[in-house]
């Protein structure tokens, strides 16, 4: 195998080894399951207390409950590798193979999933992109779009269906200005796009998963397109800072890596930002006199957050590969076993948090969290996340103060492993 193909973007998973020898097997429980997805935070608590660790065989991962196990796994990445973070959970079809295996179609790990000491090499040259500078540069755009799609909302009236009105378009498209993306290209990206998260964490039929590979070919090559025109013409934008900075330092990073992370980059700054921004709405709507608090005290939104990132997060699993024989909960664990980071048990554990279950914008250590990770894989996007969806609650709490959830709506969750948030969401107001 070459060197690129080891550092691939999206790689097919290999025979897992046995179980963990005396590790509790789990023969029905999936992330994939109905009753998890409609509501995970029950189930994952029970497991929890059952076993801190234990194999599921639907799944093939090695499960992992606790939080003082999860921080370890984070923080020793030398023996719980990145690398599979983004590759599909079960085997693709020779289709949607043979689609992905143009010739051209050649993007690297670069972040979530890429090893040390190559992570923090290219780490260095993203982190700059993503600067306080960088990130309040968005500010106006995101404000100015914010009330667009609030003004749009008022016009068509009540009710109406938040993720397509608010909460889809607008991370979307503020990543993509944060990338450099022309706005007339918004609604071609968004439907490439859409779908990934069905490919690397979801079990799409062989119909989608040839579909979705192809929307994955054409996005590639319109990155590779894009990255190439913002060599002949800069702006004031991420790309362009990626590409000064490669030109600048042309043996710390290589042109394939800042094509891959223009690649990547768009899904990572835009799905889970959606949910949270759904999930905050959840939260905080029902109850009302947790929502006059906020509309009446903005300084209590960036807390809320927080709680929302524990108590209902955008983002309920991470997922590891061992790189040698190890030891987790008491179980020797050979190497090359997958790892699944229950963040749904971790973020409600009591020896953390008192009364887990309940949502308290007020709690002192609601940022104890796990959901953006910990150690030198933490999330690069967490701070724009939490800013983004601050600006979002604090637009929605001046001009639609009345703001609630339709009753009896039935909530849908799309189904993979990791990314929780409604695919729809009916709002109203007076």
């Amino acid at each position: 195998m070459s060197d690129d193909d080891k550092r691939s973007y999206h790689r097919q998973r290999t025979d897992a080894p046995s179980p963990p020898a005396g590790c509790p097997l789990h023969a029905t429980w999936s992330p994939l399951n109905a009753d998890y997805l409609t509501e995970p935070y029950a189930i994952a608590a029970a497991l929890r207390d059952e076993h801190g660790v234990f194999y599921a065989e639907c799944l093939g991962y090695l499960v992992v409950t606790r939080m003082e196990d999860i921080e370890r796994i984070f923080t020793d990445h030398e023996t719980f590798a990145s690398v599979n973070v983004q590759d599909p959970v079960f085997p693709l079809t020779p289709e949607a193979q043979a689609i992905l295996s143009a010739e051209d179609f050649n993007p690297v790990a670069v972040m979530s999933n890429r090893s040390e000491p190559d992570h923090g090499r290219i780490r260095v040259y993203t982190r700059a992109g993503f600067s306080n500078k960088r990130i309040k540069t968005l500010d106006p755009y995101i404000r100015r779009r914010s009330h667009e799609l609030i003004d749009a909302m008022l016009e068509a009236g009540p009710p109406v269906e938040f993720v397509n009105a608010f909460a889809f378009p607008l991370p979307g498209e503020t990543v993509f200005r944060f990338i450099g993306f022309p706005e007339g290209d918004d609604e071609t990206l968004k439907q490439w796009c859409g779908d990934r998260k069905a490919f690397s964490w979801g079990k799409p039929t062989p119909t989608e998963q040839a579909e979705i590979a192809e929307q994955m070919l054409a996005y590639w090559r319109y990155c590779r397109d894009f990255t190439a025109s913002k060599r002949e013409d800069r702006g004031d934008d991420f790309t362009s800072e990626l590409i000064d900075a490669y030109e600048a330092n042309p043996g710390s990073m290589s042109y394939r890596e800042v094509e891959s992370v223009v690649y990547g980059l768009s899904f990572a700054g835009h799905e889970a930002v959606t949910a949270l921004i759904c999930n905050t709405l959840l939260c905080l709507l029902p109850r009302r006199d947790v929502w006059a608090e906020v509309c009446s005290d903005p300084s209590l939104t960036p807390n809320a957050i927080e709680e929302v990132l524990r108590y209902n997060s955008s983002q309920i699993s991470w997922r590891r590969v061992t790189t040698q024989d190890t030891e987790i909960g008491g179980y020797d664990v050979p190497v090359g076993t997958s790892i699944f980071m229950n963040f749904a048990s971790a973020n409600r554990q009591g020896d953390i948090w008192t009364d887990p279950d309940d949502f308290d914008i007020h709690r002192p250590n609601a940022n104890r969290h796990i959901s953006f990770g910990k150690g030198v894989h933490y999330c690069l996007g967490a701070k724009f996340a939490k800013f983004e969806t601050q600006l979002v609650i604090d637009a929605l709490a001046e001009r639609v103060p009345s703001l609630r959830l339709v009753d009896d709506q039935k909530l849908n969750y799309f189904p993979n492993i990791t990314f929780r948030g409604p695919t729809e969401l009916q709002v109203t107001w007076d």
